[in-house]
């Protein structure tokens, strides 16, 4: 499973249906099990973004799907950030010169 941070801002369609973010939000983890991703959590936000969620995708095709899918319906704008676990950091740095 590949994991992903996800950071998320309403647009301006978005922010004129806030009363609508939670159900939103239930239809988009409905969504992410149709491409086999797993909504770990989802936190609305104050600050720079306003919704942060945590993925486990299979891979990266499934991942980019679901962000694409959802950057479709036009009410919140995406930054995905690969994350890695200390497991995976590990690894990383075994393989360092």
């Amino acid at each position: 499973m590949v994991t992903y941070v996800v950071l998320g801002n309403f647009t301006d369609q978005g922010i004129r249906n806030a009363k609508d973010s939670p159900k939103r939000a239930e239809a988009f983890k409905r969504t992410a099990e149709t491409f086999g991703v797993t909504v770990k959590e989802l936190f609305w936000t104050q600050g720079r973004y306003d919704v942060v969620t945590i993925l486990d995708a299979p891979d990266e095709f499934s991942a980019m799907s679901l962000s694409l899918s959802l950057g479709a319906l036009g009410n919140v704008r995406t930054e995905s950030l690969r994350a890695f676990s200390a497991a995976d950091m590990t690894k990383v740095v075994e393989k360092m010169l």
